[in-house]
């Protein structure tokens, strides 16, 4: 029998980007979301303890699926093996940006504007 996938997924959050391992990923019900359901966290015998990892098990303690709106994500991949989960603040030094949006009404086109 085939194992389930393992998916990598990074997100923006409060700043903040987000890269955590999952075994399912839906299109929501709900538009504009994806559901992020199964967490996979590294192995509870390890002895050296990843500060990273443990803050994102914290916050995802208790919460069996998360809804993620599609404009946060940045890149969802399908892996292997899990990895180490991280969050890291997203400062200028990084690459990776959020995707920008127009503040505001959206700009519409006239006769006269042509």
């Amino acid at each position: 029998m085939a194992q389930a996938p393992i998916y990598k997924v990074i997100f923006h959050n409060n700043s903040k980007v987000y890269e955590l391992y999952a075994r399912a990923i839906y299109q929501s019900d709900m538009y504009g979301f994806i559901e992020i359901e199964e967490f996979v966290f590294g192995e509870q015998s390890q002895i050296v303890v990843n500060p990273g990892e443990e803050k994102l098990k914290n916050e995802f303690s208790g919460v069996t699926r998360s809804y993620i709106p599609m404009h946060s994500i940045v890149r969802i991949d399908e892996v292997e093996k899990e990895g180490t989960g991280k969050i890291v603040d997203s400062d200028g030094a990084s690459n990776v940006r959020h995707f920008p949006s127009a503040p505001g009404r959206p700009i519409t086109r006239t006769p006269d504007s042509e």
